[in-house]
């Protein structure tokens, strides 16, 4: 493949991961004013985002075995034309539980993308480049929570909160033009399964019994719970709670972003002797001590802004070597079946996310159930990675 057709191909596959930051992303900055505008609690507003995980996490269910036998391009038109709809509906809607609605809908458009893109990973490249095309990938991911918060905050402050919605439905039309034109299917008529239930739940049984393959996605699913749980209530502590301007608030967030896309390519140039395991595991651990930095500065108030944001910075950081590293672990061994693997995955992830979203919000002080679960995700996570993960993966 020449090095600009491999180039446009990431680019395009990493616009379709980046579905799901863009659809969150965006809209964060107006959280806070949602509140006012829904005369609604935090809580309330929160759960917007609770839906969204659940109906990204079980939507993924669907689009695996859907891909596997039909291929990969012919799902994503629904998927994308699907968010398009919703998030221009998202626009328009009456009441806080309408959006959590119509924000489930915008899940079920956007996951498509995120399951479809990894399964095309692994039809177009041998496990030996999975590490480092997956690190691209979240270059061309990491780049939307950069962009995302600090477009969000200026298109909240000229044109209000529906501006958002707009951009996100403008966004998803652009993906499904560059989708039709630029991307070619990836799964050869013969290597494709039938959708018969005995057959997909066969599947999915195979992957469940397969230890690794399972440590795999749980620990990247704590550990992308932790960075979900600030996400969710990044607003919320940063602009209510320590004082940031709204403009301000995109910078902050963008540059935590950053962390994540230079540790991602750093993974990704990394050498092959260096096991995946062990990779994620140091990861893991660096995780688990920023969170408890962050819960000991929250709950004494020492060091305030900076520690806080540093702390946070460190763990999301972490994430550009969990992510890339977990999906390699999970996604390796199932080439033959790789649009329900990838499904799996993302359903773990999610679920796993939205579970520890929804504990968010019952505090007065946004920043101690934030930095609670995050602490908890990143114990979890890491117990999970001694008890599944080792040098047997690499043999």
């Amino acid at each position: 493949m020449p090095r600009w057709q491999r180039l446009e191909l990431l680019v395009v596959l990493g616009l379709l991961q980046a579905m799901a930051p863009v659809s969150i992303d965006l809209y964060l900055p107006a959280m806070p004013q949602l509140e006012e505008v829904f005369h609604a609690s935090a809580t309330a507003v929160e759960s917007t985002m609770v839906t969204y995980l659940v109906g990204f996490a079980l939507g993924q269910l669907l689009y695996g075995p859907i891909t596997d036998r039909f291929g990969r391009k012919p799902p994503l038109y629904y998927s994308l034309g699907l968010f398009t709809v919703s998030s221009a509906a998202c626009a328009f809607v009456p009441t806080i539980g309408w959006m959590s609605v119509l924000r489930l809908f915008q899940a079920l458009g956007a996951c498509g993308g995120s399951v479809i893109s990894r399964a095309m990973v692994r039809d177009m490249f041998p496990p030996s480049e999975m590490r480092r095309v997956f690190s691209m990938l979240v270059l061309v991911l990491g780049v939307s929570p950069i962009l995302s918060p600090l477009l969000g905050s200026y298109l909240l402050l000229w044109f209000g909160w529906t501006s958002a919605f707009y951009a996100q439905a403008t966004i998803g039309a652009l993906c499904f033009i560059g989708m039709h034109f630029r991307l070619r299917e990836s799964l050869a008529h013969e290597a494709r399964r039938p959708l018969q239930m005995s057959s997909i739940l066969a599947n999915y049984g195979r992957l469940f019994k397969d230890h690794t393959f399972m440590g795999a996605t749980a620990v990247c699913g704590f550990s992308s719970a932790g960075a979900f749980a600030y996400i969710a209530s990044a607003s919320f502590v940063f602009i209510k709670q320590y004082g940031v301007a709204i403009e301000h608030f995109g910078w902050l967030f963008g540059s935590v972003a950053a962390g994540m896309v230079v540790a991602s390519q750093i993974n990704g140039r990394m050498p092959h002797r260096i096991p995946l395991w062990r990779v994620l595991r140091v990861a893991n651990l660096v995780q688990l001590g920023a969170a408890i930095l962050l819960l000991a500065s929250v709950l004494t108030a020492i060091g305030g802004l900076p520690v806080v944001f540093f702390s946070i910075f460190v763990y999301i950081a972490a994430q550009g070597f969990v992510f890339p590293n977990g999906s390699t672990i999970a996604m390796m061994r199932h080439s033959e079946m790789a649009g329900t693997a990838s499904a799996l995955l993302g359903t773990n992830q999610f679920l796993i996310a939205a579970f520890g979203t929804a504990f968010l919000g019952s505090l007065a002080n946004p920043a101690i159930p934030m930095a609670l679960v995050i602490l908890a995700c990143a114990t979890i996570s890491l117990t999970l990675n001694y008890l599944t993960l080792g040098p047997r993966l690499e043999s």
